[in-house]
């Protein structure tokens, strides 16, 4: 099987910055697509960037040259940057990782448990 762990959440000010991390262990073969989403208080969940594994990335434009997401494939790391934070921001962020298995049996999509951002006004 296949963990998740984020970490980084908190509470800051507008205009803060805040850095996410998050690590994934167990029966890894190796990991394409990783990802961050959010989900605010009845919203839908939604995807606030990817990165391959080669490094191309993409953003929802709300957050575009605010944030940057990252990854270290020797440590199986995806981070995400976020700048000048906004109370529109506030959400619990979840990552997600596309993941071959050691087995070599298929490609399975894995989620964190989520971690709270919430950014005052």
């Amino acid at each position: 099987q296949v963990q998740l762990a984020e970490s980084g959440g908190g509470l800051v000010q507008a205009g803060g910055s805040l850095s996410l991390s998050c690590a994934a262990s167990g029966s890894i073969f190796s990991i394409n697509d990783m990802g961050w989403y959010r989900q605010a208080p009845g919203k839908q969940r939604e995807l606030v960037a990817t990165i391959t594994r080669d490094g191309s990335t993409s953003y929802r434009d709300s957050v575009k040259g605010r944030s940057t997401i990252s990854r270290d494939n020797a440590k199986n790391t995806v981070y995400l940057q976020m700048n000048s934070l906004k109370p529109e921001d506030t959400a619990v962020y979840y990552c997600n990782a596309r993941v071959v298995l050691l087995t070599r049996q298929g490609t399975f999509m894995y989620w964190g448990q989520g971690t709270q951002v919430t950014v005052s006004s």
